[in-house]
């Protein structure tokens, strides 16, 4: 069974064809590394704490859903990547002094039983407002509320 004692929950989008559950689950952590919009990177910076919980949402692809569960595993700190000339996340304007991006690692928490696709997360009404959900609504990084982090933990097949 799986136990969540995380304050906030969270969803991180991810393409698969680029970095996907399953690369979460081989390598156990990975710093969440290239987001590159400014209310996602507030909630890494402002909100997330170690212990959260989250899910691995699979984008831009065939058939995006949720994959999974993961947890933050570290404090916020300063994305590498974004000083790498070599980096396709690489932005000229941050510096050592004034850092712009920040990451948290994350590490691979629970499988689902069954894959939950967009299409049962949007017609579930159980569902209604979560925020990953609105039309327009890009963000790589979205909270989740407790009551819509369960429910989806349990059209998994996880009981939460």
């Amino acid at each position: 069974m799986f136990k969540s004692s995380a304050m906030n929950h969270w969803l991180f989008k991810s393409e698969p064809d680029t970095f996907s559950f399953a690369d979460l689950k081989k390598r156990r952590s990975e710093p969440w590394s290239g987001v590159r919009n400014y209310q996602a990177r507030n909630y890494m910076r402002d909100s997330m704490r170690v212990g959260d919980t989250g899910f691995c949402y699979h984008s831009a692809c065939a058939e995006p859903g949720v994959a999974g569960v993961l947890r933050v595993v570290s404090e916020p700190y300063d994305d590498p990547t974004q000083f790498d000339p070599k980096s396709e996340y690489f932005d000229a304007k941050a510096t050592l002094k004034k850092p712009r991006w920040q990451l948290v690692d994350v590490a691979w928490e629970a499988d689902f039983k069954r894959f939950v696709p967009l299409s049962a997360l949007k017609s579930d009404p159980a569902l209604e407002g979560l925020l990953t959900l609105r039309p327009g609504n890009r963000l790589s990084i979205t909270p989740v509320s407790g009551e819509h982090f369960q429910h989806i933990c349990r059209l998994g097949g996880l009981k939460a």
